[in-house]
């Protein structure tokens, strides 16, 4: 007993250690063995293997998870997300990949790693691919930054469920992605993580979305498939995910008899959190469909990154201007930006910002927005410049320090307006009726 409180201590001191180490730091890639590996159990309904999926939305308020508690009641295997393609949500999976991993193997659970995809808005087939490559290299930086891959670790798995590449002002979908675009990409991305990490990729998603939003694909229906269908019971032997009432869906992994060639299934989001060690009220729940060999099997080969596949810091970038236009006081100023890498590939993460000349300031205050079309090209848009003649730069930064600072000088005239806009009129919000998010679903 008194050998195992020192194990237990010493792993929260390692992990407390870890959360406080600055952000360049947590780059270093360490791989973190956590002791031998675990036994596999089959505690999930219908006597599967039982996991979870966590991100940032399971540390509410800062508080860690209890993975000692979370393999106590059953569970093998979580998956936790490592990435996204906006940074700002990106940030805040990386703030926590790595502590939420060495907490989860030292309490002897597997773990594995999604990304969460937006698609870009681009014209062309060419460009879909480059947006695909740079998003699969945002996810090499960051496995690598942990060490990469051990038979600890599930392969990474691709999230794919949203299809939007433009909004309008009122978050609603302006514009969506084509079947070719969504296959395209998703292809491209999976078959670079699985040429560089030598495992499989794993691609999640929902049955509506693979049948009206992907093609048909060969290429794709080698990928073992996570599939989202709640409000069914996994603990009957006869309920399988994917099925209609009706029908059948049709998509890259439907079988003859109209299943779902899974391998894993999310079929709740609303398992009981504390239950399972960790903070809050609900939790995204799965099982894992096959033996414990065939689970094995799947975590099978290593994969040690190189120095070269390390994230770089501070790497020069080059911006380009494309296109600047700008009116009267009524308008924005919208400036269309390229940034690039000294090999010409597209930058991975950061964003761009029109900074004022301090020697010739506007003394207003501006709403900027910077509108990612798709890796390393923004439409930024300035709304609030007074009339007269500004000088100042469009920028691009890097919050990650991956990519160096560049910029460009920027000049316009702005005249003012004849008329001033009518204020809209405000709207009383409407009370929305309070709905149950999780009725019907399984809550274990």
């Amino acid at each position: 007993m008194k050998n195992k409180v020192a194990v237990i201590a010493l792993s929260l001191c390692a992990l407390f250690a870890t959360a406080l180490m600055p952000a360049q730091a947590n780059e270093i890639p360490v791989i973190n063995d956590g002791g031998p590996l675990a036994p596999i159990e089959l505690k999930g309904p219908g006597g599967r293997i039982h996991g979870a999926d966590i991100s940032r939305w399971q540390h509410p308020n800062g508080k860690l998870i209890n993975f000692v508690k979370m393999r106590a009641a059953g569970l093998n295997f979580v998956m936790i997300k490592g990435s996204d393609t906006r940074d700002d949500a990106d940030a805040l999976a990386r703030k926590w990949l790595r502590i939420d991993r060495e907490a989860a193997h030292a309490a002897g659970i597997y773990t594995g790693f999604y990304h969460y995809a937006i698609l870009p808005n681009v014209p062309t087939k060419t460009l879909v691919i480059k947006d695909a490559e740079a998003q699969a290299q945002k996810v090499l930086w960051r496995i690598a930054s942990i060490g990469g891959l051990t038979e600890k670790d599930l392969p990474i798995a691709l999230d794919i469920e949203n299809k939007c590449v433009k909004y309008r002002p009122s978050k609603t979908c302006a514009k969506y992605a084509s079947q070719s675009t969504v296959t395209t990409w998703s292809e491209t991305f999976l078959r670079i993580i699985k040429e560089k990490t030598g495992r499989v990729p794993i691609i999640y998603s929902y049955s509506n979305f693979l049948e009206s939003s992907m093609k048909r694909s060969t290429e794709l229906a080698q990928y073992p498939l996570w599939l989202a269908h709640y409000k069914v019971n996994p603990a009957i032997e006869t309920n399988h995910p994917g099925m209609k009432n009706s029908g059948c869906y049709v998509h890259s992994w439907t079988a003859a008899d109209c299943k779902a060639q899974w391998t894993m299934w999310q079929y709740t989001s609303c398992g009981i959190a504390p239950k399972y060690g960790v903070p809050g009220n609900r939790l995204d729940l799965n099982v894992f469909r096959g033996t414990p060999e065939a689970f094995a099997a799947l975590r099978k080969g290593t994969w040690t990154p190189e120095p070269a596949d390390l994230m770089p810091i501070g790497e020069p970038s080059v911006m380009t201007i494309k296109s600047v236009t700008f009116s009267n006081t009524n308008r924005p100023l919208v400036v269309d930006v390229d940034v690039m890498r000294p090999s010409l590939a597209p930058v991975v993460t950061g964003s761009v910002k029109f900074v004022q000349d301090p020697a010739n300031p506007m003394n207003v205050s501006l709403k900027q927005s910077a509108l990612r079309a798709t890796s390393g090209s923004w439409t930024l848009s300035v709304a609030g410049i007074p009339a007269g003649i500004w000088s100042g730069q469009i920028v691009y930064y890097d919050n990650s320090d991956t990519h160096a600072t560049s910029s460009q000088p920027i000049t316009v005239t702005i005249e003012q307006a004849l008329t001033t806009p009518t204020p809209k009129p405000t709207k009383k919000p409407t009370k929305k009726p309070v709905t149950d998010g999780c009725r019907g679903q399984i809550k274990n």
